[in-house]
């Protein structure tokens, strides 16, 4: 008799998962040893962003699926709305369902026992599988996840691996492997130049270097610049989950061999830093990471982010792994560098001032967006 772990996988197999990322949870660490073994995997940083990267497979054609912890569930339901539900992209979500069946740490009891009254909030269907019929029965709601582009949570109970010998395996040893990354001296890097161009003339300036490229803007006033200025079937502009730009275009550079432009911005990679070192992990060599830093808040009314009193982006980007950064603020080396060959992921952090063009809101719906950009990835 098969363990309730290869029960799980054969489902997944069946319905044609092609694409999976997790965080850890103790009760299904004998499924998450076996998941890496069978299906293409990302370990993540955090939940949402593990919203995001699905979104980019889905957008390229893959059948993304995630496993992580109740706790974890919060985490992900903006993003779970304004992104995979919004723009109608299939995700299924394995939850290992804790404070529900023999929970010692009580700091689970609070999420995990409201957990379903939470999904049944947020409008997200859901089904409890705490026996192995109920996973038996759990294979034709994971087919119509990606027949009809839907979302749907499972919520695995611990009752459910009672008695498995996939979870009472010994983990293998594992040995520390960093490569030495770029040298620099610490502390905040003293500029030699200060920004000069506003986000809109930084777009302006890059317009023909996107030509036939997957580009994918950050939500709000950027993306309405940029399709004031130059819109184009491979565009995907984001309309909402703030912090899902740079996961978007990771996932859409890990599924696709288009070249891939993230028009990213402080602010929103503040929100989802661990991205970058999810981005380093697998480097995908078609990736480019745009961070306009103007210093602020630009669609809300220019409040200050943090890049400007004490965190470097450039920094960050390389203290988490990314080995090709630069920052740059006159328009001619940014130019220079977009048309320079590269053969990594690249990381450029523009400098830039806060302001906004008054520009109209962008007249597409949703979904048109999503089917232009998926039609490019198809082509």
């Amino acid at each position: 008799m098969r363990s309730p772990e290869e029960e799980l996988i054969a489902i997944l197999k069946k319905a044609k998962v092609d694409f999976t990322s997790s965080l850890p949870c103790e009760k299904i660490k004998g499924l998450l040893r076996r998941v890496p073994e069978e299906f293409f995997h990302l370990p993540l940083t955090r939940e949402e962003e593990g919203v995001g990267i699905s979104a980019g497979a889905a957008l390229s054609g893959k059948r993304p699926a995630m496993f992580v912890q109740s706790s974890g569930v919060g985490n992900m339901i903006n993003a779970l709305l304004s992104l995979t539900g919004f723009y109608q992209l299939p995700l299924a979500i394995f939850v290992s369902w804790r404070g529900v069946y023999k929970e010692r740490i009580e700091a689970q009891l609070p999420m995990g026992q409201n957990l379903p009254g939470i999904l049944k909030g947020a409008g997200i269907s859901h089904s409890p599988i705490t026996t192995r019929e109920d996973l038996e029965g759990s294979s034709k709601r994971l087919e119509a996840v990606y027949k009809k582009n839907t979302l749907h949570a499972f919520l695995l109970s611990p009752a459910l691996w009672e008695g498995s010998a996939v979870r009472r395996e010994k983990p293998e040893k594992r040995s520390h492997k960093r490569e030495a990354g770029a040298d620099y001296e610490g502390g905040i890097m003293q500029r030699i130049s200060s920004p000069r161009l506003t986000r809109f003339e930084i777009l302006n300036s890059i317009a023909p270097y996107l030509d036939s490229k997957v580009v994918v803007c950050n939500l709000g006033i950027p993306s309405k610049e940029l399709y004031f200025i130059k819109d184009q079937p491979s565009n995907f502009y984001m309309l909402g989950s703030m912090g899902m730009a740079t996961p978007i275009g990771l996932g859409i550079a890990l599924t696709s061999d288009k070249e891939v432009v993230v028009i990213d911005g402080d602010g929103s990679i503040l929100m989802n830093p661990g991205t970058l070192a999810t981005a380093a992990s697998c480097e995908p060599k078609n990736l480019t990471i745009l961070a306009i830093d103007n210093s602020s808040y630009g669609s809300t009314g220019d409040q200050p982010t943090l890049t400007g009193m004490c965190v470097d982006l450039e920094f960050l980007a390389r203290g988490f792994g990314i080995k090709d950064t630069h920052t740059v603020s006159r328009k001619k080396e940014l130019v220079d560098m977009l048309k320079r060959t590269h053969d990594g992921m690249r990381f450029i952090h523009v400098l830039a001032v806060p302001g906004n063009r008054d520009v109209p809101n962008i007249p597409l719906h949703h979904l048109a967006i999503k089917e232009r950009v998926q039609g490019f990835l198809r082509r």
